[in-house]
């Protein structure tokens, strides 16, 4: 008998070796994810590159894993959860070693696009994994308490990061990833189960369908910030635009789909993941712009820069598992909005930071933002994921991780227009500004947060479109 044959109190039994297990070789995603954003600076300077392409570090990662997502969902659906993780865990880390012997801005973004496979595969499955292991009246603990291992990879990597970048250099910061993922793809072999919802014939067609609109989508999003409108930039639209009826006719009618499309006609899974998308948008307007004004308007060195940045994820780790429990007894609407207000509440004092401001300043509106976010998440992701049958835990699973990554494309894009709208391109090629430069500069990054801000507000409404607790996951397809 397979373990999701197996009787739900001997799968519940296990769930806590199988949640800390997991939280463990996740980490891995969060840790390389921020010291990237704190090295960007470094990464200019150091091959003499534009912001432009130096953006391509985060951004191809990024991309490709949100294009890749489903896919892997739906292959954990069919294949095994615990298969499509630890080979994920495997690519990554040897990944993470070659982008650590780069020889070029170009290489490190090849070797990154590489290190995004595995970590589609990595995180199209952990939501599932959990939900299939955790009775309802649990979930939001559980998953609260699996933000703690996401937070901690956010908290250890800026700081971390920052300082391996001073002592060692930038490849270190790849590199750490190595040792890690070894002992990570231990424990998860001997202590995760394989959970697997129900045999059945891979969807390629939809998924080549799926694979092209969003990544033509999401790279029309990064190259219209500069270039605008042209031929280039119009045919990823167009592109776009028929991959996405192709893969919605072929959902339709194919046998064995690889995304249902009436998933979307649960109302609390929508709007949760409309709400999720919509928070990381704001989220990565703050992550990605914050260590440029700390490094180019208040002149920080990169372990100052990782210190602070901590501040943020350091408050959802505190503050997620906690929202997680409340959920579980009041709900998730009021939870869920309350967060976003929060947020958003931040995000409009980030816009007021003064040329002069000191460290206690951006550190205290970057933890407010942290509790703003640790209130959402938790309770928004246990509404989603407990209203959707078990056969599609890993559809579902990638459709959450994948709002996640594209409200972090958008999220950069949208700041790069911004910053390139209102500031003078010799402007944004510079490393060092002088105090008038830097008031330009700073312009446009208060400009971001603003937008951020109301981006927040839409998210807050959003997130109170859900039904009542009783009503989650039927039990039919």
């Amino acid at each position: 008998m397979s373990d999701n044959q197996q009787p739900e109190d001997r799968r519940y039994a296990r769930r806590f070796p199988i949640l800390f297990a997991l939280m463990f070789g996740i980490i891995l995603a969060p840790i390389d994810g921020s010291m990237v954003n704190v090295i960007l600076p470094t990464l200019t300077e150091v091959f003499s590159a534009e912001i432009a392409t130096a953006q391509w570090v985060p951004m191809i990662y990024l991309l490709i894993i949100s294009s890749l997502l489903l896919f892997f969902g739906r292959l954990g659906d069919i294949w095994g959860y615990k298969k499509v993780f630890q080979c994920g865990l495997v690519v990554f880390v040897a990944a993470s070693g070659l982008c650590g012997l780069s020889p070029s801005i170009y290489g490190l973004i090849v070797f990154r696009t590489l290190q995004a496979v595995g970590a589609a595969m990595m995180m199209a499955v952990p939501l599932a994994i959990i939900t299939a292991c955790f009775p309802v009246n649990e979930l939001g603990r559980a998953l609260g308490t699996f933000s703690i291992s996401i937070a901690t990879g956010l908290a250890i990597g800026p700081s971390f990061g920052g300082f391996i970048a001073s002592l060692l250099g930038w490849r270190f910061t790849f590199l750490i990833n190595v040792p890690i993922g070894i002992a990570a793809f231990i424990v998860i072999h001997r202590v995760i189960p394989e959970l697997k919802s129900q045999s059945g014939k891979y969807d390629f067609p939809g998924a080549g369908a799926a694979f092209g609109f969003l990544f033509c989508l999401l790279l029309f999003i990064n190259r219209a910030q500069g270039s605008g409108l042209n031929a280039a930039t119009g045919s990823l639209v167009l592109v776009a635009l028929v991959s996405g009826v192709a893969f919605v006719l072929i959902e339709r009618y194919a046998a064995n789909p690889m995304l249902k499309l009436n998933i979307f006609r649960n109302v609390t899974f929508t709007f949760a993941s409309v709400s999720s998308l919509l928070n990381f948008m704001a989220q990565f307007v703050v992550i990605f712009l914050t260590p440029f004004y700390l490094h180019r308007v208040l002149h920080y060195e990169p372990n100052r820069v990782g210190l602070i940045m901590t501040c943020f994820p350091l408050a959802v780790m505190v503050v997620g598992p906690l929202s997680g429990w409340l959920s579980d007894r009041v709900g998730s609407r009021w939870l869920s909005c309350l967060g976003q207000l929060i947020c958003a509440s931040a995000m409009l004092l980030l816009s007021r930071l003064p040329s002069s401001a000191g460290a206690l300043d951006v550190a205290v509106r970057l933890t407010l933002f942290g509790v703003g976010a640790g209130v959402f998440q938790s309770p928004n992701t246990s509404a989603a994921m407990g209203s959707v049958p078990r056969p599609h835990l890993g559809v579902a699973s990638a459709i959450l991780a994948n709002m996640r990554n594209i409200g972090m494309v958008i999220g950069i894009a949208l700041a790069g227009v911004i910053l390139h709208a209102l500031v003078p391109d010799e402007i944004l090629e510079k490393h060092s500004l002088n105090p008038s430069e830097a008031g330009f500069f700073l312009h446009g990054i208060e400009s971001a947060f603003l937008v951020g801000s109301a981006i927040s507000v839409v998210a807050a409404v959003t997130a109170l479109i859900k039904r009542r607790r009783k009503e989650l996951r039927p039990s039919g397809d």
